[in-house]
């Protein structure tokens, strides 16, 4: 037996695209004698939690959820979790208990999710399972997404609806650092798979603005409302999730000005850079370039992507040249690629996406440009952690709305 009353309560699932309420998940509480709800999680989450009794409380919250729900906006999904142990018990055969469940709440299984909880590798049973589920017109999705390795397997074999991102994976990673990058690939791997992204646990303004960066389709947090009892209106979150948006764009709009006054110094520096580099001068000529603290070094490939002439970098009062880098080939660096198709036009210059570098560990960019009648490409690194600090470029002002900076 468990200390107190099982009990639903919701949590909005808001559409990124609209900003209204798409769905709900149904969480499991406990309520105590004095009315106050605990969260069930710790009892899910347990292994030496009587199993018997956990099923007959997850159905009782379950029946709950789906009752309520012929009181939510016919266009509302819910999302209810399962666990693959439970289904790995069932008879070859069996029909699903929470099929059956919604037939006798005649729920439409359209308006469902169902949600695949815990690691481990997907089961034939499983697997099984998600097909009856799909069959029966409900929906497919994979919690805590990220978590660890066997979810790439799982996504692989069910094919889910939707991923929710790892909530302690994603709101790391929405403070930055490499984890950042990993959940935006995840996020891109999704897209491609067909998959919407739901982002679980916003609470901040940074980690909403993390969200849309991912391209999540949905979001769900404490930002705008924990577990209750009670629905909201479709709409309630509606003019704020507006204004947030509309913040998140006009910090976009702001990098993409600074980014603009970046290539228009990288314009003025490519110009002063090309006499130097197309006499075939060394480092010793190399003008020291003050005005310019990002500049890491400076070389120069042949249109196959060789290098031609050593590194170029900077030190304590001037340039060094480092010819270790000689000969060595770098078209098959992805941001290579663009470089090279892009920068046969002599007067085009063309900028990466920041990259980790592999030498010096650093988050760069690298810009070029063709030289020399377009038989060599004249090739920057760009520190990126100086280039946010320098003024020149970080007090760049915003792009008004409505106009396109090309």
């Amino acid at each position: 037996m468990f200390d107190g009353q099982p009990f639903a309560v919701f949590q909005p699932v808001v559409d990124t695209a609209t900003g209204l309420i798409a769905g709900i998940e149904a969480l499991a509480r406990l309520r105590d004698a004095d009315g106050h709800l605990h969260s069930a999680g710790p009892l899910f989450a347990n292994p030496k939690t009587n199993q018997a009794a956990l099923r007959r409380l997850d159905r009782t919250v379950r029946d709950q959820a789906l009752q309520s729900l012929h009181q939510a906006p016919t266009d509302w999904f819910l999302s209810l979790n399962i666990s693959p142990r439970w289904i790995s018990r069932l008879r070859p055969g069996q029909p699903l208990p929470s099929l059956r469940q919604l037939e006798e709440l005649d729920v439409a299984p359209t308006r469902v999710v169902f949600e695949i909880t815990e690691l481990g590798a997907p089961s034939q049973r499983l697997i099984d399972a998600v097909r009856q589920y799909r069959a029966a017109g409900a929906r497919i999705a994979v919690d805590d997404f990220g978590a660890g390795y066997s979810q790439l397997d799982r996504v692989l074999a069910l094919q889910p609806d939707i991923l929710k991102l790892d909530m302690r994976l994603f709101q790391a990673a929405a403070r930055g650092g490499p984890s950042s990058e990993v959940v935006k690939a995840l996020a891109q791997m999704a897209e491609k798979t067909g998959c919407q992204i739901i982002a679980e646990g916003v609470e901040t303004e940074a980690e909403l603005d993390f969200a849309l960066e991912c391209g999540a389709r949905y979001v769900q947090g404490f930002l705008f409302a924990a577990g209750q009892p009670e629905f909201f209106a479709s709409d309630a979150f509606s003019r704020r999730f507006a204004t947030l948006r509309d913040h998140y764009v006009q910090r976009k709009l702001a990098e993409r000005a600074r980014l603009i006054e970046l290539r228009r110094q990288l314009g003025e520096l490519m110009g002063q850079l090309r006499p130097w580099a197309e006499s075939r001068a060394g480092a010793g000529a190399m003008p020291l370039m003050t005005e310019y603290p990002w500049l890491l070094r400076i070389y120069q490939c042949d249109r196959t992507g060789s290098q031609v002439t050593p590194n170029i970098e900077r030190q304590a009062g001037g340039w060094r040249e480092d010819p270790s880098y000689l000969r060595h080939n770098w078209s098959w660096r992805p941001y290579f690629h663009q470089l090279l198709a892009e920068g046969l036009d002599e007067w085009r210059l063309t900028l990466s996406p920041t990259y980790r570098d592999a030498t010096t560990n650093q988050y760069c960019l690298t810009a070029g440009q063709c030289i020399d009648s377009g038989r060599r490409l004249l090739l920057l690194d760009i520190d990126a952690a100086a280039l946010s600090a320098c003024p020149r470029v970080a007090a760049s002002r915003p792009v008004p709305v409505g106009l396109t900076a090309s």
